[in-house]
């Protein structure tokens, strides 16, 4: 069993930045696909941003050049780098862990970009 535990969540203005932190427990991070996902109130949570067990990368096409995603094997944490904040990224932010056969949610950090 894994547990994701999110942070760095918050208030921030529009333009800014902030960087969200998953730590996972357990012992299997490097063999997990990593991801942030985003939700809004009454829409489905969404592919913001994924990182393979190699390392590569892949955006939803609204955060490309802003937001970088990045893992650290050693921490057992996954990141999210998000820079120039807008009020449309406003959203509930999860982080996913998956196997070929399981995946695994943390319960979520809330970012606001409001000025």
């Amino acid at each position: 069993q894994v547990r994701l535990v999110e942070s760095g969540g918050g208030l921030v203005q529009p333009g800014g930045s902030l960087r969200l932190s998953c730590a996972a427990s357990g012992s299997i991070f490097s063999a997990l696909t990593m991801a942030w996902y985003r939700q809004t109130p009454g829409n489905q949570r969404d592919l913001v941003a994924l990182i393979s067990t190699a390392g590569n990368t892949n955006y939803a096409d609204s955060v490309k050049g802003r937001f970088t995603i990045s893992r650290d094997n050693a921490k057992n944490t996954v990141y999210l780098q998000m820079n120039s904040l807008k009020p449309e990224d406003t959203a509930v932010y999860y982080c996913k862990g998956s196997t070929r056969v399981t995946g695994y949610w943390g319960q979520g950090t809330q970012v606001t970009v409001a000025s």
